[in-house]
């Protein structure tokens, strides 16, 4: 994880084999996530935590499973662990395509204080530490960043980031207790259209609102409690956040409004509380072993969202206004038993029961909703037989969908136009079958998977959200290999392809809008070579179709970054990150939908665009005490 250059922090997920994230706004927004042949929006169907905390955010105002991974601190982050497909019986909502839990450290190794100055206006400063207690550890972080960017509405980014952590015990015996605080304000440029690049009328890297960005923050207070018992071993979280976004955007310029504009506000205000709780029981049936895992998870969200038409961030009127009180509780069952030494297997057995209450501005979009879902989930291995085995996956698995969703009735816009409504919860089908293989220098793997939906999420460009869609299926492959011969050099590459489909007939066509079809990736890193190391890093993002019937195709990109780093003397360091090198002149992503500029006399079905930014450099002094 410290070897790969960020751009930005949720890049630490493309550390899953597969992964792709970009961004399609200003940098305090939610990122955008690919994996398996999904677009993944801003989270939905990928599941991720930090520290036991859930990420993604349901009835989010600006599209379901709103996962915003800016709080995080990447050089606190000491391990990602990650899953694919709906086969673990302790995962649940949006976990379908895969989940990621980042976990911080209890304790640091050294403190460490890092200036970092870059192109367009970068500006970082960080200072974490471990103070050790008299029975047990403090952890500590505080970071600062600014930053514009190379649009020419400068982002204007401002973000501050703290982590105040007391540990005692050990990671297998021992609790902690964590706050977290974050607050983030930027300008924003979000994907622009293409016809008024080429035609001159707007640069790369202009705007058509520079009045789009937002304002965001976080505020969490956790613990976590790890024991070991009689029978095994017990581990349980809590937490409580409170989080806030104002979102400002404008995706079709003047296509509803031709005086005002179409700048919209999406307000999103929660309180979040849950926690967790496992038991896994240590035993034998008859002479092999045997382990049982009892879960149980809770979850409540109370929020205030809304949907405003706005005019450079000033309020012309209420589309919506809602009040959402949203629960869920999952009880699982996980069984795993080596049956010999060539043989172990899983099962699991998850049920999740969600309810949903909204109080809206209006009456007729009020109400109640609730789902269940149970999860059957299967998994055998076979071998290894020298250093290879094979392995097996079968699950079933959901998402959930906007409350409010489940309970309108009336369009908010045109409320005498009935709307129908959508499930709360939607299930998923997953196998997948695969060989991997593990040396002291070696370890490749390499799956074919299908995973099935009763219905999309689906972006919709012009209102800047996810609905709730048709019926879908992804076939793909997946190959992973990494090879480190000796400890100061390593290789990676993972290569996966996937065909996305729509099941269900329709004049449309049966092509799933933004599914990516291929996505290569490539490193090579130096961990320690004498007093220097470094990375670099290949990421190729293959094409997708922007509509239902694939005649209009995304461009694919190709990005080269690394870093390089020399050690001055014990405890300094200094570093310098690269990224695209080759200066490409791509997408960072593509849309296809209709839009009007204020020179045009109706709305104009176009790609927009999001470019990748230009070559950039940021240089860091690092002190390690």
């Amino acid at each position: 994880l410290q070897a790969r250059p960020p751009y930005r922090p949720g890049e630490l997920l493309e550390a899953v084999p597969g992964m792709i994230v970009t961004q399609h706004s200003g940098e305090g927004k939610a990122n955008q996530y690919f994996l398996r042949g999904f677009n993944l929006d801003h989270g939905t169907d990928f599941a991720i935590t930090v520290d036991g905390m859930p990420v993604n955010q349901r009835t989010h105002a600006h599209g379901q499973g709103y996962a915003d991974l800016n709080f995080v601190i990447p050089e606190l982050v000491s391990r990602l662990d990650y899953r694919k497909g709906p086969y673990f019986a302790d995962e649940g909502d949006f976990s379908s395509a895969g989940a990621a839990h980042l976990r911080l450290p209890d304790r640091l190794e050294r403190n460490t204080a890092l200036l970092s100055a870059g192109s367009f206006g970068y500006r970082r400063g960080l200072l974490a530490g471990s103070p050790a207690a008299e029975r047990g550890n403090w952890l500590y972080a505080l970071d600062y960043l600014q930053n514009d960017g190379p649009w020419q509405r400068p982002d204007d980014l401002r973000r501050l980031s703290g982590v105040l952590r007391y540990a005692h015990g050990t990671p297998g015996h021992g609790w902690s207790v964590t706050a977290m605080a974050y607050r983030n304000r930027w300008s924003a440029t979000d994907q622009i259209p293409r016809r008024a690049v080429a035609s001159g009328a707007l640069d790369r890297f202009g705007t058509l609102d520079p009045s789009d960005g937002g304002r965001s923050s976080r505020y969490s207070l956790s613990g976590q409690w790890r024991h070991p018992t009689e029978w095994g071993f017990a581990q349980a979280n809590a937490y409580v956040i409170a989080s806030r976004l104002n979102l400002y955007s404008n995706f079709t310029y003047f296509l509803d409004d031709p005086v005002a504009g179409d700048q919209f506000e999406q307000s999103d205000r929660r309180m979040t509380t849950g926690g967790n709780f496992a038991h896994t029981f240590v035993g034998a049936l008859g002479k092999r072993s045997m382990e049982n895992t009892l879960g149980l998870q809770l979850r409540s969200d109370r929020i205030r969202v809304g949907l405003f038409g706005t005019r450079e961030r000033d309020r012309l009127g209420t589309v919506r206004d809602d009040r959402v009180i949203e629960t869920s509780t999952g009880v699982y069952l996980h069984n795993r038993v080596e049956w010999t030494d060539w043989l172990r297997t899983t099962a699991g057995l998850r049920g999740d029961q969600f309810i949903g209450r909204v109080t809206s501005d209006n009456a007729d979009n009020s109400g109640r909703a609730a789902g269940y879902k149970s999860s059957p989930k299967a998994g055998i291995v076979l071998g290894p037989w020298g250093a290879t085995e094979l392995f097996a996956n079968w699950g079933r698995g959901f998402h959930s969908n906007d409350a409010r969703g489940a309970t309108i009735t009336v369009d908010p816009k045109v409320p005498a136009t009935a709307v129908a409504r959508v499930p709360l919860l939607v299930a998923s089908r997953g196998e997948e079958i695969g060989v991997r293989t593990q040396t002291a220098a070696w370890n490749a793997s390499i799956a074919l998977f299908r995973l099935d939906f009763d219905s999309e999420l689906v972006f919709v460009g012009d209102a800047g959200t996810t609905e709730a869609s048709r019926p879908s299926r992804r076939d793909g492959v997946e190959l992973t290999v990494r090879y480190q011969p000796t400890t100061w050099f390593a290789l990676d590459f993972e290569w996966a392809e996937t065909r996305a489909r729509f099941k269900d007939a329709d004049a449309a066509g049966n092509r799933i809008p933004g599914a990516p079809n291929r996505v290569v990736t490539a490193g090579v890193t130096v961990p320690s070579l004498g007093d220097w190391y470094g990375t670099l890093q290949l990421r190729h993002f293959g094409p997708r179709p922007l509509n239902e019937d694939a005649s209009v195709q995304s461009r694919s990109s190709t990005l080269l970054s690394g870093k390089i780093g020399y050690r001055v003397r014990k405890g300094l360091r200094l570093q310098l990150d690269g990224f695209n090198l080759a200066n490409a002149k791509v997408s960072q992503i593509d849309y296809f939908y209709a839009s009007r500029l204020r020179s045009e006399a109706a709305g104009v079905s176009d790609v927009h665009f999001h470019p990748v930014e230009p070559r950039s450099a940021r240089v860091a002094l690092i002190a390690d005490f």
